[in-house]
């Protein structure tokens, strides 16, 4: 099933053992192509999967792809654009949300290009209760790999040009979606 632009979406991310780890009430879909999946979060209502809920502070654009270990979250503040990069499996849509499984490595990267790892503990933890096993282990790495080149030379979606170009788009988008139900 195809995601059309335009239009709402959930995402869903789950863990490794199936469970549900986090949701995002709705992005707004901005790109839906065969290689990634761009949409927006702006005051989005998460929830987690120990219930606690909680609303996102600013816009983000978030990127999700069929075949990279990884997904991107640009979060757009007043002190620059920052990524937060999770490690996970290749994004899906299946008619319902898109949807991953996160495999707890993060990157963090500032908008002046540094970055940090995060959670190895926690991956070590999940690796073993979860058994994420040595072919799997491997995989995630090379994804982290990849994660870092892309970073490092700053291809999509590391350029601070195209995000601002989407989130403009982005913004475009709403305001005419707005006008179009204000007149009728």
């Amino acid at each position: 099933m195809e995601l059309q632009e335009n239009q709402y979406v959930y995402i869903q991310s789950f863990k490794h053992d199936g469970s549900l780890h986090r949701t995002w009430a709705m992005g707004y879909v901005i790109e839906s192509n065969e290689k990634r999946i761009v949409a927006v979060t702006n005051r989005t209502l998460v929830s987690e999967s120990d219930g606690r809920k909680w609303v996102t502070r600013e816009p983000a654009i978030c990127f999700f792809y069929p075949d990279r270990w990884y997904n991107v979250i640009c979060m757009i503040r007043k002190t620059g654009i920052h990524y937060y990069c999770n490690l996970a499996s290749p994004s899906i849509y299946d008619g319902e949300a898109i949807k991953n499984i996160d495999y707890d490595l993060d990157v963090k990267v500032s908008p002046i290009g540094k970055t940090t790892l995060l959670d190895e503990d926690e991956y070590e933890e999940h690796s073993k209760y979860m058994n994420y096993g040595t072919k799997l282990d491997r995989v995630i790495h090379k994804g982290l790999d990849k994660l870092m080149v892309d970073i490092r030379l700053k291809n999509s979606p590391f350029n601070h040009d195209e995000i601002e170009k989407l989130y403009d788009k982005y913004l475009k988008e709403v305001n005419y979606h707005k006008e179009d139900k204000s007149e009728s």
